[in-house]
C-alpha cells in the first residue's frame, strides 16, 4: 500500500483502494478535518462501500493537511440547526451509528493519526480497532474543556481499551497526550507511535501483516472479540467453540493448511 498526499478537492470525504486496503480521507483540511454533515454522510457512505466490497481487507481512516480530526465543527454546533434537542440528538446518533458500523464491521480499521485527535476525532480513534500515531501527535477526549459531552462512544469504549482510572483521567481533565505517550503501556490508546518521517513504512507494514492474513478469518475472530467484552465466561466458552468449528471448516483454513505442507504462500478465497 503507498499512502499519498494527493492535491486536496473540494469534497470533504476522499476514498482510495490499493493493495486491498480501502484508505478514507477525511479532507477539510483548512479547519483540521472538523466533522459537519456533509463529512460525516459521505464518510458512513465510504464506510458502507468498502464493507460491502470483497476486494477490501482493512480499512484507513487519515486525514488531509498532516492532521487527523479536532471532532465537531464547532461552527456547526452553534448553528441554529442544532437549537433543539431533537437535531442535537439527531446528530448524536447518526455519529453514533458510523462509528459503531467501524467498529462492528467484519474487516480491520486502524486510525492513522497525524497532528490533532481530539473531540470527535478522538472518538473515531477510539472506534477503530487499531491506532498508529505520529509521536508529536496530540490526542484527548477534549470535551470538558468546551462543556461538552461526547456521544459516540468514550463512556463504552474507553474504558475497556484502558481501564477506567486511566478513561476517566483523559475524560475528566481534558488532558492531551502526545501519540508516543498514547502507544505506551501506560496508556494503551494507540498501538504504536513513529517518528514522522517513518509513519507511513510504520503503518504499511502493519498493515501488510493484517492482509496477508485470511479475510474470513480475520472477520470471525474480530467479532468474536468484540462479542467477548460483554458476555459471561459459559457464553465465551461456546461462543469460542463455534467460532473455531466455523474458522475449521472454512475453505482459508483448508488453503492454510496446504500452503504450509506444500511450502508456498496462502492465496486466500476469504470463504
Amino acid at each position: 500500500m503507498t499512502i499519498t498526499d494527493a492535491p486536496i478537492d473540494t469534497e470533504p470525504i476522499q476514498y482510495e483502494v490499493a493493495d486491498h486496503v480501502a484508505t478514507i480521507w477525511l479532507n477539510r483540511p483548512h479547519i483540521k478535518n472538523a466533522v459537519n454533515w456533509a463529512l460525516l454522510s459521505q464518510m458512513a457512505t465510504r464506510i458502507d462501500e468498502a464493507a460491502a466490497d470483497p476486494d477490501v481487507r482493512a480499512v484507513v481512516f487519515r486525514g488531509r493537511g498532516h492532521t487527523f480530526c479536532a471532532g465537531a465543527d464547532l461552527n456547526m454546533l452553534s448553528s441554529e440547526h442544532l437549537g433543539t434537542s431533537r437535531e442535537s440528538l439527531r446528530l448524536a446518533n447518526f455519529s453514533a451509528k458510523t462509528y459503531n458500523t467501524i467498529q462492528t464491521m467484519d474487516k480491520p480499521t486502524i486510525a492513522v493519526v497525524e497532528g490533532h485527535a481530539v473531540a470527535g476525532g478522538f472518538e473515531l480513534l477510539i472506534s477503530t480497532d487499531f491506532a498508529i500515531a505520529e509521536d508529536d501527535a496530540r490526542i484527548g477526549d477534549f470535551h470538558i474543556r468546551r462543556a461538552l459531552f461526547g456521544g459516540c462512544g468514550p463512556i463504552y469504549r474507553l474504558p475497556r481499551i484502558m481501564g477506567l482510572r486511566k478513561a476517566k483521567e483523559l475524560m475528566l481533565t481534558g488532558k492531551l497526550l502526545t501519540g508516543r505517550e498514547a502507544a505506551s503501556a501506560e496508556w494503551n490508546l494507540c498501538n504504536a507511535s513513529a517518528p514522522a518521517d517513518r509513519l507511513d513504512e510504520v503503518v504499511d507494514a502493519f498493515v501488510s501483516q493484517l492482509t496477508s492474513l485470511s479475510p474470513f478469518c480475520m472477520k470471525i475472530t474480530k467479532n468474536t472479540l468484540n462479542r467477548g467484552l460483554d458476555a459471561d465466561q459459559e457464553s465465551l466458552i461456546v461462543m469460542e467453540q463455534m467460532a473455531c468449528n466455523v474458522c475449521h471448516n472454512s475453505n482459508d483454513a483448508r488453503e492454510g493448511v496446504a500452503a504450509f505442507l506444500e511450502k508456498r504462500d496462502p492465496v486466500w478465497t476469504g470463504t
